[in-house]
């Protein structure tokens, strides 16, 4: 069976107003991955991305280059195992 976790990360560096968000929805997508992206006041990105593992790091890999016109500076960022998914899509969180 199948391990499931959640990633959760906070992203620095020219990520507002560059298309990050939907470059994260477009790369959810295409690794299967569920959760969750949203602009947070201070200029960083926050993500909550499930799924599994393999899929997980292949999306962020992706994360950390960006979109063309966006620069990621840094991610900090949490693992933790989890039974099942509770998101059924990926979405932008407000």
């Amino acid at each position: 069976m199948d391990k499931y976790y959640v990633f959760h990360a906070y992203v620095s560096g020219v990520v507002q107003g560059v298309g990050f968000r939907f470059f994260t929805i477009h790369r959810a997508r295409k690794y299967h991955i569920t959760g969750w992206v949203k602009n947070l006041y201070d200029g960083r990105v926050e993500i909550e991305a499930e799924g599994k593992k393999q899929n997980l790091i292949l999306f962020i890999e992706d994360i950390r280059t960006g979109p063309s016109y966006g620069h990621v500076s840094g991610i900090s960022e949490e693992w933790h195992e989890i039974a099942l998914p509770r998101y059924k899509g990926f979405s932008i969180s407000y």
